[in-house]
């Protein structure tokens, strides 16, 4: 649904601009925070539908954040997407394991990305991973 709050979090400038790129041009309004601490932080103000996490972070990783935000009452409703590029053997396992939502290797593929994205808004859940 256009107009729902995204937090996307990426250290990378390259992915970061991609995924805000993609996602607000589906009419998503984003932010983005480029550490799990910054995301954090954000979220103590903003409560966003839907959180786009690389996995792979400096500090805190990504895993860590969603284990946090899933266990907060305040945000545990938070749909969490894992984004990673370095995609290895048992990661969407770990991912799933840690509370994300969805699991989404990079390259993400952007059409199952939005539509795994309304599926979750609309709340149907369901099986938008690759």
């Amino acid at each position: 649904m256009a107009g729902e709050n995204i937090l996307i979090i990426d250290d990378n400038p390259l992915n970061l601009k991609l995924l805000t790129y993609i996602v607000s041009a589906k009419g998503y309004a984003v932010r983005t925070a480029t550490t799990a601490e910054e995301a954090l932080a954000i979220l103590d103000a903003y409560l966003p539908a839907v959180m786009l996490v690389d996995i792979q972070l400096p500090g805190m990783d990504g895993l860590e954040l969603t284990r946090r935000v899933k266990a907060s009452q305040r945000t545990r409703h938070i749909v969490v997407f894992a984004v990673t590029a370095g995609a290895m053997k048992g990661d969407k396992e770990r991912a799933l394991a840690a509370g994300c939502d969805a699991y989404f290797a990079k390259p993400v593929e952007r059409l199952a990305l939005l539509a795994a994205m309304a599926s979750f808004l609309e709340g149907a859940g369901g099986a938008g991973t690759n």
